[in-house]
């Protein structure tokens, strides 16, 4: 066989082995990608319109299983209260235990005396239309409105309760991070909350898990398309081969 030959068949082995590596990594990346992202997200379909213009009634988020005590002002949660109904509900966290909450100033919430931007709202309207007089959050609970303020059954509405409205942060199942479908993506940083103490959670990995599902597809692919690419490209050689010249 001739050097050409010989050459030829190395760099095809070595492809091949190549690709096979490409498609097991692809693999790996792939399932684990969604492996990774069941253990740690859980789908929810929202039933009501109380989050709008952030989450529409029917759409399906995902949400970060987390402990309660590791919600932070701003973050829009998934939770149960038995209270309220006892069924899975999404609504976003306002105030925590200490805090001081009242609306409305200037057409603004405030927490601890502070007004408190929130351009999740629709605008042009107020924090909430029939205010909110002034209460504090026992420790150990939450303070909860929908971004919809003149339609959700919130922390507002459970005023006269005997925790004021709030809600228990044991009662919190998850921390929604984006509306999967309509393919919305993540949602935006509650950003009015970010100077005060604790500052904002910080999002969940869904990036990471995303990002490792589509490399993973990427390289099963490209691994898949090397056999055929490098058959068709040895033909081409061979038909272009010139005949050994007789003597």
């Amino acid at each position: 066989m001739s050097r050409t030959g010989r050459t030829a068949e190395g760099h095809g082995k070595a492809g091949s082995v190549l690709s096979g590596i490409a498609v097991a990594l692809g693999c790996v990346l792939f399932l684990g990608g969604f492996v990774w992202g069941a253990v740690v997200y859980q789908p929810y379909t929202v039933p009501t319109d109380s989050m709008t213009p952030t989450i529409g009634a029917g759409d399906r988020v995902l949400a970060q299983r987390i402990d309660g005590g590791e919600v932070k002002r701003g973050d829009v949660v998934v939770f149960r209260e038995a209270s309220w109904g006892d069924m899975p509900m999404v609504k976003r966290v306002v105030g925590v235990g200490g805090d001081k909450i009242a609306c409305c100033t200037d057409g603004k919430l405030t927490v601890n005396g502070e007004q408190v931007e929130e351009p999740y709202l629709q605008a042009g309207k107020s924090a909430s239309l029939a205010g909110i007089k002034s209460t504090t959050v026992p420790q150990g609970r939450l303070f909860l409105l929908g971004d919809e303020r003149s339609g959700s059954l919130d922390s507002s509405v459970h005023l006269g309760d005997a925790n004021g409205g709030s809600v228990e942060r044991g009662a919190v199942e998850a921390r929604v991070d984006a509306v999967a479908w309509p393919m919305n993506g993540m949602l935006a940083k509650p950003t009015g909350f970010e100077a005060m103490p604790g500052g904002i959670s910080q999002p969940g990995p869904l990036r990471l898990m995303v990002g490792a599902v589509v490399a993973g597809a990427v390289l099963v692919l490209a691994g898949a398309a090397y056999g055929p690419i490098a058959n068709r490209a040895r033909r081409s050689r061979t038909r272009r081969a010139p005949e050994p010249a007789r003597v």
